[in-house]
């Protein structure tokens, strides 16, 4: 018999012990050690049972033991004190509060997913786990961040493995009253208020309403939205009823909700809780990016009743856009009339339909003028952007460089925050408890990574087989676990109860299966791989896990194509495939492997935090030079794999890299690990000689020691959070702030300044230039008079920046390594004419090249390729 409907009945604690629901609700438990050891002392059975979830394991404690557990004065104690050091840990100043009054008083991230704890499965891959981490950094740091998302039915779905190795998907309603959420609701009485609400028009005469659920993480509210309610129509039910599920205006649904309906969510939030405004908006890639249009809503229809160029010019300014894909197929496109369709139906009623399909058309040379395209509508109601690593700036400089035509690339108005990981919830507690035990807890909590080199060789590597032992244990587990699903009967698996040995060198791989990430690389030559893991000397093993999209056949069969390999009774002791990649199994399979493996098309990987995440344990990374790893790889750190860069055809290009791949395994990785070795007297466990003492591997400890001394703070997220608020946010507070000042006139003289500047700009050209000073062989050190004469026309002098950019000349008259010198007006000509002149010192011998240009210039702008607008000489 089944139920026709399933709630959960929250437990209500005795009055000794009710901090623990507060204790509960608050995600800090996530990666708050001492927190998830008070729960787990209270019952450790219930507390594994409820799969470490403090909510759901309120709600397995019977009412008998409650009662017990409120009489138990030592219990109530320790109760007391956990809620002390919340309260102290969300009061107390923290690193933000040093930065003075002029920092941003609250911050809007907007992001489709967040990856926080398995028990809140909102998230699909590095991008949800990035805007975690983003959060729980903020918290810590003490930034005053208010995240917005949705609130999807069944998040991501759950991963599964046929008989025939395919991937199955599930996906389990999720019960929002057995999450750690609380409803929004309207102020009353007795705190059970109508739940606010959000609304937004559909087309046909239709409706979508969300609620709004707060997730607590630290001290970071966390706003959710989710349409699964009364009043909506089935359509409008389902528009949160999973992470990137549904077709074209499924999608579409999601992101106006997530954008417009979540600035109405903050404004509500705002007015429940007395919050102060976001000064700065953060829209965490494209999917957000409708935040903008919502914004210049609110503008437009305002008690200053700004025109739509005066709205745009005053949100740009306080608005970050962070784009995380290096391929253009990961970037959200609709149908302009798609869009057309959806705003004709009064979402944005103050704001001309128009206007909004230029923002993000693109209408450049490269582009489809027929395709509305997310991340080119967030670069343009964003006045800073970033990528997420130093080499995926350069990427997205180049991938979106049609916007800004006549800019090099290096001039493309993207910069790049590399991303972090938030090192207490990656941390595996052996390591915590390890700097513990032999330095204190100030340094543990104080990050002293430099620490690690005053460990001993022999306490580092006994510490690495404890971890890599875990991990085997998990992995026959989940194993075992994951052969009954595919209908295995328990006869049929007791070669589980062998796979894997904890003192084989171990080898990671796990993440999404897009087929850039190349899963298959290694089974390139399967005969090569064989040898490698069965090698008598120095074997290796594989730990497999990751999801492919449910729509990406491609993925799927690559996935098969390795649980194929990995089913081979020859090698199955040495490689697995673990299905249902999550937080939980990620916390146990980061700190138990040797080595990190990643092997994209370069430069299609835009970050790539996994590996940072198995660095942080003492993990050396096996990696293509792409993301993170091109500007943190040191050659001390672990192994670069070689990239084909001659042009080599995608079939060719897999052989070279694959081959370099096994070399590198072969003679480098696997000999290191077993090879040279210095006996050193250990009582810890590990691999023993027939002589009873521990044998190390001083290199190899040696390399553990450098990742973790020296990548340990460059990868952590508390550093990406500061380079964060240093680069982008306070920047764009202050220019937000300067926009709205005295009833938006900066922003209103922008706008009307920028319509006379791209009117006037097709008049505007550099008529001729001359040089005076040098002579027929010139030299180093000679001084070099460049005389530009422009026409302006209606433009002023003050207008525009008229430079000389010099360097070395290439054969092609490239100029390469460019110096840049503005030039200053020197004479009224008359009719619009002006002669700009300056000096130049020629600093090179060699071929020496010059060039004269203009562009527009005005102090609200953030760089001088804002506008796009350039005129060469």
């Amino acid at each position: 018999m089944k139920a026709i409907r399933r709630f959960t009945v929250r437990t209500v604690l005795p009055e000794p012990i009710r901090p623990l629901a507060r204790l509960a609700s608050n995600l800090r438990w996530s990666w708050h050690r001492p927190t998830r050891e008070l729960f787990a002392g209270l019952n450790p059975r219930l507390w594994t049972e409820s799969g470490e979830d403090p909510v759901g394991f309120l709600g397995l404690v019977s009412r008998e033991e409650l009662q017990q557990l409120a009489a138990d004065q030592s219990v109530v104690e320790r109760v007391r004190a956990a809620e002390e050091d919340l309260d102290r840990y969300l009061e107390e100043p923290r690193w933000y509060q040093s930065l003075g009054p002029d920092a941003p008083a609250a911050i809007a991230y907007f992001s489709p997913e967040f990856g926080i704890t398995e028990v809140l499965p909102q998230y699909s891959g590095g991008l949800g786990i990035l805007a975690g981490d983003h959060l729980k950094a903020a918290s810590d740091l003490g930034v005053p961040l208010i995240g917005v998302g949705l609130l999807y039915q069944a998040g991501y779905f759950k991963q599964s493995l046929s008989r025939d190795a395919w991937q199955q998907e599930t996906y389990p309603v999720l019960d929002p009253d057995g999450l750690p959420l609380t409803l929004l609701r309207e102020p009353s009485p007795d705190g059970n208020g109508r739940p606010l609400q959000v609304s937004l028009p559909l087309p046909n005469n239709r409706r979508l309403l969300a609620h709004i659920w707060r997730a607590d993480v630290g001290r970071v509210p966390l706003l959710l939205l989710d349409s699964n309610v009364p009043g909506n129509d089935e359509a409008a039910r389902s528009i949160t009823d999973r992470l990137y599920g549904g077709g074209g205006d499924h999608r579409l649904q999601q992101e106006l909700l997530l954008g417009m309906g979540g600035v109405k969510a903050l404004r509500a939030f705002q007015k429940l809780t007395g919050t102060v405004a976001p000064e700065v908006f953060h829209t965490n890639e494209g999917h957000a990016g409708f935040l903008g249009i919502e914004r210049i809503q609110e503008l437009m229809a305002g008690d200053e009743a700004l025109t739509f160029d005066e709205a745009l010019a005053a949100g740009r300014a306080s608005t970050v856009f962070t784009t995380h894909t290096p391929v253009p197929a990961g970037i959200d496109r609709f149908e302009i009339a798609q869009i057309h369709h959806f705003f004709q139906a009064g979402l944005a009623p103050s704001v001309p339909v128009d206007r909004i399909l230029e923002l993000g058309r693109e209408n450049y040379a490269d582009g489809n003028a027929s395709v509305f395209n997310m991340a080119v509508m967030g670069l343009r109601l964003a006045q800073r952007a970033n990528g997420v690593a130093k080499l995926h700036g350069e990427v997205s400089r180049g991938m979106f460089s049609a916007l800004w035509p006549g800019f090099d690339h290096s001039e493309v108005p993207i910069t790049s925050v590399t991303n972090g990981v938030h090192v207490p919830t990656w941390v595996d507690s052996r390591i915590s408890k390890l700097a513990r035990d032999q330095f204190g807890s100030e340094a543990e909590a104080n990050g002293r990574w430099d620490l690690a080199y005053n460990v001993s060789d022999a306490d580092v590597w006994a510490l690495r087989r404890e971890m890599r032992a875990a991990l085997v244990e998990d992995v026959r587990k989940r194993l075992r676990a994951a052969w009954k699903k595919r209908g295995a009967a328990d006869a049929e698996l007791g070669w589980t109860d062998n796979v894997l040995d904890p003192d084989v060198l171990t080898i990671g791989f796990a993440r999404r299966v897009p087929t850039y990430k190349r899963l298959t690389l290694m089974l390139r030559e399967p005969e090569r791989l064989k040898a490698l893991l069965l090698h008598k000397e120095h074997p290796i093993q594989l730990v497999i896990a990751g999801k492919s999209h449910p729509a990406d056949d491609a993925g799927k069969k690559m996935i098969q194509d390795l649980v194929r390999f990995t089913d081979d009774p020859e090698v199955r002791h040495r490689i697995a495939f673990l299905p249902n990649y999550d937080i939980a199994m990620a916390r146990t399979l980061f700190p138990g492997c040797d080595v990190w493996l990643n092997n994209p098309l370069r430069p299609l990987e835009a970050c790539g935090t996994s590996g940072m995440k198995a660095a942080l344990n003492g993990s050396l990374n096996l990696s293509v030079l792409d993301g993170w790893w091109d500007e943190m790889y040191d050659g001390e750190n672990g192994w670069a794999i070689p990239t084909a860069n001659n042009g080599a055809s995608p079939e060719e290009r897999d052989d070279i890299e694959a081959a370099a791949l096994y070399e590198l395994l072969e003679t480098q990785v696997a000999p290191r690990f077993y090879g040279s070795t210095v006996s050193e007297s250990a009582g810890a466990a590990g691999p023993s000689t027939a002589s009873g003492a521990e044998k190390v591997p001083t290199h190899w400890v040696s390399m553990i020691k450098h990742t973790l001394s020296h990548l340990g703070p460059k990868v952590s997220a508390e550093r990406m959070l500061r380079d964060y608020v240093n680069i982008l946010y306070r920047p764009a507070a202050e220019a937000g702030r300067s926009a709205g000042a005295n009833s938006y006139s900066q922003a209103r003289n922008l706008a009307a300044w920028t319509a006379n500047v791209r009117s006037a700009w097709p008049h505007v050209h550099v008529e001729h230039v001359d040089s005076v000073g040098v002579s027929e062989d010139p030299q180093i050190g000679d001084t070099l008079q460049v005389n530009a004469y422009v026409a302006l026309n209606s433009l002023t002098p003050e207008d525009v920046s008229v430079e000389v950019a010099y360097g070395r000349a290439e054969e092609s008259d490239t100029l390469a390594e460019i110096t840049v010198m503005e030039l200053k007006v020197q004479e009224d000509l008359g009719s619009g004419r002006h002669l700009f002149s300056g000096s130049l010192v020629i600093d090179r011998s060699g071929s020496f090249g010059y060039t004269v240009r203009v562009l527009p210039r005005h102090d609200a702008l953030a760089s001088k390729a804002e506008l796009g607008l350039i005129v060469n000489a």
